[in-house]
């Protein structure tokens, strides 16, 4: 496995590669890497002949008072799991600036509900989140040039966003969303659970009881958006759970629904519980 310092090191490995015709996968991380991040480097391993993994934490989509200074970080940790799942590229810039350096002045944004609802409402963390998410992939997809980009559904709004940033600039890379990873006891695995102590994750886990309830209500004949949100509040009140946002949107465009009409929805609820927001969805498809 080679670790790629800067981009002029990146683009200089993946010549070669690219003049074969090798397909190339790209898996974008911020590090602290769980059994989510495995699946995808996995997936990538078994459908690319090559696979490429970005190791760093992107100031640009941490807002003021985030977690930026505290996001968990164990470099030497990760590079060994990468090298374990057959990474064989690794950008791991050391320095900040090799990304975004004196005078960065550009960023790519794609505008509508697709990062102004949700985590992007303003009142929330803003769209300035998805807009240094998608700035630092495009950069990503121009130097590595990947094939195939994998990103996980647990952050579906975001997957969603690049998918669209993809298709409206012409970056002829499919962006492939792979399914949840959840640990044992069902909650969504994340890098932030580190910040859960045990009564906190004990509350946590009503977040996939919730997206449990929502989905088996809409099942049910007769079933309702609104409906299928009570019973997921249900859950919720019961551990305590004050949720920053529960939503059923359009699990393509995130426009809002009123209806479960056969489209595929999404179930989307963030929480914070003690130090740590935390994300999780469910899409609900009654199209037979």
């Amino acid at each position: 496995m080679t670790t790629a310092r800067t981009t002029a090191e990146l683009r200089q490995a993946m010549g070669a590669p690219r003049r074969a015709g090798q397909t190339v996968g790209l898996v974008a991380t911020m590090g602290s890497l769980h059994e989510g991040h495995l699946s995808l480097l996995r997936a990538a391993r078994e459908r690319c002949d090559l696979v490429v993994m970005s190791l760093f934490v992107n100031p640009a989509q941490f807002g003021p008072g985030e977690d930026l200074e505290t996001y968990p970080r164990d470099e030497q940790r990760d590079l060994a799991l990468a090298a374990d799942e057959g990474v064989d590229f690794v950008f791991a810039p050391t320095f900040v600036q090799e990304v975004y350096p004196p005078g960065f002045a550009t960023t790519v944004a794609v505008a509508g509900a697709l990062t102004e609802a949700l985590c992007g409402d303003p009142a929330r963390r803003g769209p300035e989140h998805f807009h240094g998410v998608t700035t630092m992939v495009a950069k990503l997809f121009n130097v590595v040039g990947p094939d195939v980009a994998f990103f996980g559904q647990k952050d579906a709004q975001q997957a969603i966003a690049i998918r669209r940033m993809a298709h409206d600039l012409d970056f002829p890379v499919e962006v492939v969303a792979l399914p949840i990873v959840r640990e044992p006891d069902g909650l969504a695995m994340s890098s932030r659970n580190a910040y859960l102590s045990d009564d906190e994750r004990r509350r946590a886990r009503a977040l996939s009881r919730a997206l449990r309830a929502a989905e088996q209500s809409a099942a049910e004949d007769g079933a309702t958006v609104e409906s299928a949100l009570a019973a997921a509040r249900i859950e919720l009140a019961a551990a305590d759970v004050d949720p920053e946002y529960l939503e059923a949107r359009d699990a393509e465009d995130l426009e809002p629904v009123q209806s479960f009409n056969g489209r595929p929805v999404l179930v989307a609820i963030a929480a914070r519980i003690g130090r740590a927001r935390l994300i999780d969805n469910v899409v609900i498809d009654t199209g037979g």
